[in-house]
Order: C-alpha cells, then sequence, then structure tokens
C-alpha cells in the first residue's frame, strides 16, 4: 500500500484551526491527501497558522458537498466514532486499521473519515464506511481533539509503512470494488428487494443497515460485485 493513496478527509469541519493542526498532524507522518467535505468555516489564515508550515497540504486539499463523492474511487473507508450505535459498526484497534491498509495493494486507495468536532459522523454517514476505527482513551475523559486523533492514526500508519521488513500479504490480485462500485450494488439490491416484496418501502426497518454491514466487512472484488449484480438482473428479468 503506497501511502500516497491515504486521504484524510475532514466532514463538516467548523474550526479553521483544526483543519491547520490536521495539515500539520499529516504532514508530519507523510500522509499528503486532505478531503473537505461541506466545510463549516474558511481555510484561510488562521487555517495557516496553525499548519505551522504543511501549507502545500491545505493549498492541495479537495472539497466535495457529499462523502459519497469524497469516497466513491476508494476500496477501503474507515470511519472514527467514539459515539455508541444502536447498530455497531464492524471496529478495528488503530493497529488493526493500519494492518489492514497495509495489506492492500499498491493502486487501492484508502480514506479515514472524520466527522464534526461537536457530533461525529451521523448513522448515514457510518453505514458509507466499511469499518470503525476507535482511539483507546481515559473512559471518564474521552474527549479527542480531531486534530490529535489524526495524528493518532497517521502514527499508526506511518510506523506500519516504515517498518518494511514485516511481511506484507496482498489479499487480492483482483482489483477491490471501491466503494462506488458497492453503493451502486446496494440501490440496485434494495430495488430488487422492494420489487420482489422482500422490502417493504413504507417499513424498511434496518434491513438495508444490516446488508450494508454484512457486505462492507467483506473485501469484496469487482468482478464479485459484478457477478452479485448480474444475478440481481436475472432476477428482475425472470420477475418481469
Amino acid at each position: 500500500m503506497k501511502i500516497d493513496n491515504i486521504s484524510i478527509v475532514m466532514a463538516g469541519t467548523t474550526h479553521p484551526g483544526n483543519i491547520g493542526a490536521a495539515a500539520r498532524a499529516m504532514h508530519n507522518m507523510c500522509v499528503p491527501n486532505l478531503v473537505m467535505v461541506n466545510p463549516q468555516c474558511p481555510v484561510g489564515e488562521i487555517a495557516y497558522a496553525r499548519a505551522s508550515g504543511a501549507h502545500a497540504i491545505l493549498d492541495q486539499r479537495k472539497t466535495t458537498d457529499s462523502l459519497q463523492q469524497a469516497i466513491k474511487d476508494c476500496a477501503l473507508v474507515i470511519a472514527t466514532s467514539a459515539r455508541s450505535r444502536s447498530m455497531p459498526w464492524p471496529e478495528l484497534s488503530p493497529e488493526q486499521m493500519a494492518q489492514k491498509i497495509w495489506r492492500l495493494s499498491d493502486q487501492s486507495k484508502v480514506a479515514l473519515v472524520f466527522g464534526p468536532e461537536h457530533s461525529g459522523l451521523s448513522n448515514e454517514e457510518l453505514q458509507l464506511c466499511h469499518f470503525s476505527v476507535s482511539i483507546p482513551t481515559n473512559p471518564e475523559f474521552n474527549s479527542l481533539n480531531v486534530a490529535s486523533a489524526i495524528q493518532v492514526l497517521c502514527y499508526e500508519i506511518f510506523r506500519m509503512v516504515d517498518n518494511g521488513s514485516e511481511a506484507r500479504t496482498l489479499e487480492s490480485s483482483e482489483p477491490i470494488a471501491t466503494s462506488g462500485d458497492l453503493q451502486g450494488y446496494f440501490a440496485h439490491l434494495e430495488q430488487v428487494l422492494v420489487t420482489t416484496r422482500f422490502l417493504d418501502p413504507d417499513n424498511p426497518g434496518l434491513l438495508m443497515q444490516r446488508l450494508r454491514r454484512l457486505y462492507q466487512r467483506i473485501d469484496l472484488s469487482l468482478t464479485e460485485v459484478n457477478i452479485l449484480r448480474g444475478i440481481l438482473s436475472s432476477v428482475e428479468k425472470y420477475k418481469s
């Protein structure tokens, strides 16, 4: 896995100082790509001052309107979350996260996603991610600044990449399905489940969330996703 293919995605960030501090943390650990999703503050003088010289990361940042757009070409999307959820998402430790990233092919792209400072990622945003990662902290004070969290996770990745003597096993010689490929599959699957009346659109419950959780914790290749969509297309033809 090339560290150049890793992006830090900050969604709905509200304070420019946090953006600058995040850029500084990223530059410390050689992670070059910053993506801002619908930022709620300007990236100006305050951000550049807090970046302490890591201006290139801010200059080259990308901005998108939605998280789905920001991660569409990523083979692995990992959310950071300290909130308890009604439906727990598959969780990795920081070390497990770094190991999983390191095993990917050099062509794969990865996104680490961080939500707004005060609320974190919404459930809908979390469901776009394959895994979540939680940084162990003092249970009586687990409020961690977003730039500090970025520093910790980028350090784990840097440490794994820098220790190149460790055995590395690529998980698949086939291209891994990207987030965009999976979102297309989920939309197709939901359409077929409604058509076959397996899913009631007026009372969907947690079915699609559970199916997302199931598929996204598996490293599906693009070929496998195409096979699954072919099966759905066959069902649609039979139904018609």
